[in-house]
């Protein structure tokens, strides 16, 4: 690009409100303050996959909740990065981004006391049944209190499906509630490690069986796609709930329905579904023990600064010549194409 030249990073679209404000209070683009060379614009409209047209002139990408294909990527001459706004990367086409010589980059660890403290929210909400008793008053019921006494989060057993740092924060958080000792199920973690964070590794049938409150931290992946379907929810307790923060299609909505509706579990909390986004009343919206939220119930105006910075800050050391991370598929830095791209794009 050469020195004095500018770096040029675009921002979805849904980033911001109708009236043009950010959706939080501040997603970490001051980190861009003192970098007169990097300037940034948004989308001119929202797509739900974002197209070729829209990415052209930009070096870097930052994307809410549109898909990342590979005919985004198909035309690319100077897109060097990918920055997912989180750290989920299902909506992201990896290998045609490594094709194409794009480095994708995500932001884990940002996401991790937003979501977990979402969880806990939830989990005591769900137990209390702070719903119902909310809409009592509401409806003039108050006498009808009676048939929703609650139960606390001591002496029961928290189950966490996917072991990595959002399920471990979540643990973090939960200490000093009295609760079991924690139970998880993550092929990928090993006994030692789990056994650091006082958590016993289980086999998935154990902990649906054992669980009181089944917590879903995994990726959705071919590996975890209708991970936990009719059978799996028949093994868990009449008075379990079942949490999903994680990914629509890792738990079987057909069965999910059919098990809250016919009352085999005691509740359910879900943020994500599948076919994202839902315009129209969803049908677990029928029920009186689910609470529901539109991907977003973790959203704060800590984790949009947060993970802001985080993505933002990987896009600058990527302008100067610097390797940034996390990344993804960190492969394409070996490719000499990439390598030649951001030889003539970087600012220093």
């Amino acid at each position: 690009m050469g020195k004095g030249q500018r770096f040029s990073i675009k921002v979805t679209h849904d980033f911001f409100s109708e009236d043009g404000k950010t959706l939080g209070e501040d997603m970490g683009l001051s980190v861009l303050d003192d970098e007169p060379l990097i300037q940034w614009e948004r989308f001119q409209e929202h797509r739900p996959e974002i197209g070729p047209d829209q990415v052209a002139g930009a070096q870097g990408v930052v994307v809410l909740a549109p898909r990342v294909t590979a005919q985004t990527v198909s035309a690319v001459e100077d897109l060097l990065a990918i920055g997912r706004f989180g750290a989920g990367f299902d909506a992201v086409d990896i290998p045609a981004c490594t094709a194409a010589g794009v480095a994708v980059m995500n932001t884990p660890g940002a996401v991790d006391r937003p979501v977990g403290e979402a969880t806990v929210g939830w989990m005591i909400a769900l137990s209390h049944h702070t719903r119902i008793k909310d809409m009592l008053v509401r409806t003039g019921q108050w006498n009808s209190r009676t048939d929703y006494s609650g139960s606390e989060l001591r002496d029961k057993t928290f189950g966490a499906v996917g072991l990595g740092g959002i399920a471990r924060k979540t643990l973090e958080l939960l200490q000093g509630f009295g609760m079991n000792p924690p139970i998880a199920h993550d092929p990928l973690v090993d006994e030692a490690a789990a056994s650091k964070l006082g958590v016993r590794l289980v086999a998935l049938h154990e902990l649906l069986a054992q669980a009181d409150f089944v917590s879903v931290h995994c990726p959705l992946m071919p590996q975890t796609e209708g991970l936990i379907g009719a059978d799996e929810l028949a093994l868990m307790k009449p008075g379990a709930f079942l949490l999903n923060t994680a990914r629509g299609g890792i738990v079987d909505e057909d069965a999910l329905y059919d098990t809250l509706k016919n009352k085999r579990i005691a509740g359910a909390a879900i943020d994500v579904f599948v076919g994202e986004p839902i315009t129209e009343p969803h049908r677990f919206g029928e029920l009186e023990n689910v609470l529901l939220a539109p991907h977003a119930i973790a959203w704060t105006h800590e984790l949009f600064r947060d993970i802001g910075r985080s993505v933002f800050r990987s896009m600058v050391e990527l302008a100067h010549g610097k390797r940034p991370g996390p990344v993804l598929n960190p492969e394409v830095f070996d490719r000499p194409s990439f390598q030649e791209k951001w030889r003539r794009l970087r600012i220093s």
